[in-house]
C-alpha cells in the first residue's frame, strides 16, 4: 500500500507563524489516522501517525515541520512540550 501525500500549507504561511525569535508554537494530534501540517486559527496543527511513546510523536512532528518549512530536521529543535499537545520549537534561519 502507497503511503498517502502529505497535506503541507504553503512554507510563506508557516513561517508567517514563526514569531521575531524564531519559535513556532504547534498543536499536535499523536496517533493520527494520516499525517500533515494545517494552519486554524492561526496557529500550527500537526498530525502524525506515531504514538506518543518515548519521544516518537515528537521526533515525526520535528520531522513533519522542517518537511513544511523546507529546511533540514536539525534546523528545528524542540523548546518545551516534550510530553504535551502543546509544543513550542525553536526554527534556525
Amino acid at each position: 500500500m502507497a503511503k498517502p501525500k502529505l497535506t503541507l500549507p504553503e512554507v510563506a504561511a508557516i513561517r508567517a507563524l514563526v514569531d521575531g525569535e524564531g519559535r513556532l508554537a504547534v498543536r499536535v494530534t499523536p496517533g493520527a489516522r494520516s499525517e500533515g501540517l494545517e494552519i486554524a486559527e492561526g496557529r500550527l496543527l500537526a498530525k502524525v501517525r506515531a504514538k506518543p511513546e518515548d519521544g516518537k510523536a515528537t521526533a515525526a512532528v520535528i520531522d513533519l515541520v522542517a518537511q513544511g518549512l523546507g529546511v533540514a530536521a536539525s534546523r528545528v529543535t524542540l523548546l518545551r512540550g516534550a510530553t504535551s499537545r502543546e509544543k513550542l520549537l525553536a526554527v534556525a534561519g
